[in-house]
């Protein structure tokens, strides 16, 4: 496909938010009278799912403690719910099943998904939540567990199945998706307006009206291009500022895949399970040879499903942070030099160790993992919660904070904010909350993005 010398809409990213956005604004400028998807242009410089899109894990949940997060997150759930076909989407729920320490942190978000009418059971003490989780699962055998919250909606989508299906949307709107195209840097104009005049390619320049960054992990890349800040200052809960806090930071996502049949993993009525998510301080011993994996009171966590796109039984755990600085990471998932990209044997050993915890039926199953790629590198914000915000005048950044698949309605968001009816669930996330104080709450569990 030929470059164009100038599109109203450029969208840089043919992911999970380039994609989304690019849709819905077709569809708003249709609607409108405005215009059409022939007016948009998406560019990546590989492909179509080719970044974090396309190998997440595909989970869409509801399970936040932070309520502008859950809000949103109901949200984009309706977005899934819209077009689950296209979207390859299955609404199996999302438990969340906790230790003690997480107890007050689960019960509060239960209690808030009942206030915006988002259906869920919430089981609580130890014997209960054992005869819940047996009841689903007739070798479920996890120790130390004292509520149980089970999301009737959210469940996962096939990454790249879904993310397809999507740009097969955005087409059917006009959209053109221009790949093998990078994007090196932005012209501006001169005088009193800051706006983005053109985006600078390796193949030419592109003439535009307005840009839209979303580009998952590599955000901090089109940042610095902007010129942004690298470090922001943070009011605190204490009302102190905090000054040069780095505005990035990378985590290494644990993710992998045990290679059984994904039917071995079926509740006791022959149904899909939801997506499961377990947090303990329960002690974790290997499945190899009785080792001590994590000590007890040390709290750990997991989450896995069955998946027939990946060809048995997805997930991860927690992640741990990248030690290159940031400036100096590279971000090249299919190069060469990128082993960060393939689980490492010591996940394998915890995952599939917490998986047989969990379930009688995962034990001596840890010569099934399988070695190829899975997870990857997260890119966070200084309070590990997404940026969504506009600068210099027409120009939105979607900075997902490693949060971004299951946030598929962010696009739809995106789209209306740009046609002029920015959302109220945009606004917790606007950049100036660092220096106004208005952070996000945290939650005492092991993931940093809850």
């Amino acid at each position: 496909m030929a470059l164009p010398q100038h599109s109203k809409y450029v969208i840089i990213g043919a992911g999970i938010h380039g994609l989304s956005t690019a849709y819905h604004l077709a569809a708003e400028l249709k609607a409108s009278g405005k215009g059409d998807g022939s007016d948009i242009i998406v560019l990546d410089k590989n492909g179509i799912a080719s970044g974090a899109s396309g190998i997440a894990c595909g989970v869409v949940r509801n399970n936040y403690y932070q309520p502008a997060m859950r809000e949103l997150m109901a949200h984009s759930v309706d977005v899934w719910e819209s077009d689950p076909e296209a979207y390859s989407y299955h609404s199996v729920g999302y438990m969340q099943i906790s230790c003690e320490s997480m107890h007050e942190d689960v019960a509060s978000i239960y209690e808030q998904q009942e206030a915006i009418g988002y259906e869920s059971d919430f089981i609580e003490g130890a014997d209960d939540c054992d005869q819940y989780m047996k009841s689903l699962y007739s070798d479920w055998q996890a120790q130390n567990i004292t509520s149980v919250l089970h999301e009737k909606r959210g469940g996962y989508a096939n990454n790249t199945k879904s993310i397809y299906g999507l740009a097969g949307k955005a087409e059917a709107e006009g959209v053109r998706i221009i790949t093998g195209i990078e994007v090196t840097g932005f012209k501006r104009a001169n005088g009193s307006s800051s706006a983005i005049t053109a985006v600078k390619t390796d193949k030419g320049d592109i003439g535009c009206d307005y840009v839209v960054i979303g580009t998952g992990p590599w955000v901090r890349d089109f940042w610095n291009m902007l010129e942004l800040p690298k470090t922001v200052s943070v009011k605190g809960q204490d009302g102190q500022m905090y000054h040069d806090i780095g505005m990035w930071t990378f985590w290494q996502l644990e993710e992998g895949v045990l290679k059984v049949d994904p039917e071995l993993f079926k509740t006791n009525d022959g149904a899909m399970p939801p997506v499961m998510h377990v947090d303990t301080d329960a002690e974790l011993r290997s499945a190899v040879d009785g080792s001590v994996v994590e000590e007890a009171g040390k709290i750990w966590g997991l989450y896995y499903k069955p998946d027939f796109h990946f060809g048995g039984v997805q997930g991860g755990a927690m992640p741990y942070p990248v030690t290159t600085p940031v400036d100096e990471l590279q971000l090249d998932p299919y190069g060469p030099a990128s082993p960060e990209w393939i689980s490492s044997p010591e996940f394998a050993h915890m995952w599939v160790s917490a998986l047989a915890h969990c379930h009688k039926r995962f034990e001596g199953t840890m010569a099934q993992f399988d070695k190829e790629p899975s997870g990857g590198v997260g890119c966070f914000t200084p309070d590990s919660f997404p940026v969504f915000d506009e600068y210099f005048e027409n120009c939105y950044i979607i900075a997902d904070s490693n949060h971004g698949y299951k946030m598929l309605g962010v696009g739809k968001l995106v789209a209306e904010h740009i046609m002029g009816h920015t959302s109220e669930l945009l606004k917790p996330f606007r950049f100036s909350r660092y220096a106004e104080g208005e952070l996000h709450p945290t939650s005492n569990s092991p993931f940093p993005w809850s």
